[in-house]
């Protein structure tokens, strides 16, 4: 990545981890993808929160690596907005501002939803990648997702991220 090229600062900066909710015409509410995935990793999966998993951060690199196609990201950011706008629509509120129940609610609400199914499942699929995959990729922090499993990595171990 070149930062330091103004295109592709704004590019990778505020706007673009920025999720904005409206109401109808109106502007409800902005919020980042960050912290929603944040929050929707800890309700779908706490154990690894509990473990110290940055998987949020995982989806972050995800989101801006330039081997995951455009759709894929694209997919992504939508959920979330998707999200957040049933989350404005149910209980006037985003979804990292619900209370737990609420939030199991509204998930329970969503993936009766084509979309809601569909990306949840991706969403699923990058936590477990996360977790379970080599510390070098930013997710599975001191392999605390392989000590949770009583699994030791294979050999040789990558010298670099690939992804």
């Amino acid at each position: 990545m070149y930062l330091n090229q103004r295109r592709n600062f704004l590019k990778y900066s505020f706007l673009g981890s920025s999720v904005f909710i409206m109401n109808g015409c109106e502007l409800f509410s902005v919020t980042t993808i960050h912290d929603t995935i944040k929050v929707l990793h800890t309700d779908l999966f706490p154990k690894a929160n509990e473990l110290q998993i940055e998987t949020s951060n995982y989806i972050s690199i995800i989101l801006h690596h330039e081997r995951v196609t455009k759709e894929d990201k694209i997919f992504l950011k939508n959920g979330v907005k998707w999200l957040n706008e049933a989350s404005a629509s149910m209980y006037k509120k985003t979804y990292t501002k619900l209370l737990f129940q609420e939030r199991q609610e509204l998930l329970h609400a969503i993936v009766q939803k084509e979309w809601g199914e569909s990306w949840l499942h991706t969403v699923m699929t990058y936590l477990f990648e996360a977790m379970l995959g080599d510390p070098i990729y930013g997710g599975n922090n001191n392999e605390a997702g392989w000590k949770w499993l009583s699994f030791e990595g294979g050999l040789p171990r990558p010298t670099k991220a690939y992804l």
